[in-house]
């Protein structure tokens, strides 16, 4: 498993990344909502949002979206998560309940077309995401 910084921005993930990757130099590889599986269930002003982008380097891992829980706004404390990846499936959900226990799960896990997927805040104020990818 791996755990890495994940941000939310609010329109501008695109742009901060390529900062960033112009900063720290590494490779960007980033998804459209337009380019996504999930595109049509979205509407024209989202199409250009960044979906999930990752950017790595010998000195930084970040990945980002412009994407929040449709209930959510983006205010200071929920725009920066630890983002767990790489994990199977059976690691995933057992780290999940184990961050979500006397916490708040905000995200159940569940499978998305992306994988499997859940958020959670733990008991100490930390935004957590974990994902594994989808069986292939």
């Amino acid at each position: 498993m791996n755990v890495s910084p994940y941000a939310i921005f609010d329109g501008q993930c695109l742009q901060a990344l390529q900062f960033y990757q112009q900063l720290f130099g590494g490779e960007l590889q980033y998804t459209l909502v337009g380019q996504s599986p999930m595109a049509a269930m979205f509407g024209a002003e989202a199409q250009q949002k960044v979906l999930n982008g990752r950017l790595t380097s010998e000195v930084l891992d970040i990945s980002a979206s412009d994407w929040l829980h449709p209930t959510e706004r983006p205010i200071q404390g929920n725009t920066l998560s630890l983002f767990v990846s790489e994990g199977d499936a059976a690691q995933s959900r057992a780290l999940f309940a184990q961050l979500s226990a006397q916490g708040q799960v905000t995200e159940a896990m569940s499978e998305q077309p992306f994988g499997l997927y859940g958020a959670c805040i733990d008991r100490f104020g930390v935004r957590w995401m974990v994902h594994a990818a989808p069986d292939v």
